[in-house]
């Protein structure tokens, strides 16, 4: 499957060039040209990168990413950017950026920042619970060569466990976690705890009243 990039760049001309290289190096890119329409792409669909200008209208690249991160986007991401300030670069790190290029972008070199960026990524998108790898990205579950797909929920109610592992957890932390800003079930949060304990039978601890605790020790 390809790698999906969005690539946010206000001069046109140059925006063409960088996504006629990339698709022909094989990645599929969609192409926005100012952060409100990176915004609307963002929200409905899923990027492998994000390959941002610094110098846009509206607001810049880098408190474009900010407002990405501020709502739980981790997507990598890239800056193009024209700027050889410090500061410039300090802000961009700061917000969550994984690299940068200058321009004038020698294309060679962007293509193995982004294989880079990617490699690394896909290495820390693996984590291993007992006899289980946990692939984030595809929200696969491994248990040698068999993988079973978690679905996003029940993956987000994993990844939460896991980030809170041995904290007993509210059923309303769970909901604003898992549902965000959809309506919580908690007829749909039970199946999704029967589903883990399929896997991490001693793992997920009930605890009346309140929520669920779960400690990766008893994996």
């Amino acid at each position: 499957m390809k790698k999906k990039i969005l690539l946010l760049e206000d001069d046109k001309l140059y925006n063409e060039t960088l996504q006629d290289f990339l698709e022909d190096e094989g990645y599929s890119v969609e192409s926005v040209y100012d952060p409100y329409s990176a915004y609307d792409k963002t929200y409905s669909n899923h990027y492998d990168l994000y390959l941002f200008d610094i110098n846009l209208p509206f607001e810049d690249g880098i408190e474009a990413l900010g407002n990405l991160r501020s709502a739980n986007d981790e997507t990598p991401t890239i800056f193009i950017t024209s700027r050889d300030d410090k500061e410039s670069l300090l802000r961009g790190f700061s917000v969550g950026a994984d690299d940068y290029i200058r321009k004038p972008v020698d294309l060679d070199e962007l293509l193995l920042r982004i294989k880079a960026v990617l490699y690394r990524v896909q290495k820390e998108n693996i984590t291993t619970l007992g006899e289980y790898r946990l692939d984030r990205e595809k929200k696969d579950l491994y248990k040698g060569a068999e993988a079973e797909h978690l679905g996003l929920k029940p993956f987000l109610l994993l990844d939460f466990f896991l980030l809170h592992d041995t904290k007993a957890l509210s059923l309303e932390e769970i909901y604003r976690a898992v549902w965000r800003d959809e309506e919580p079930s908690n007829g749909a949060l039970r199946v999704y705890i029967a589903k883990l304990k399929k896997y991490f039978p001693n793992a997920i601890e009930v605890i009346r009243g309140y929520g669920y605790r779960f400690e990766s020790s008893k994996i």
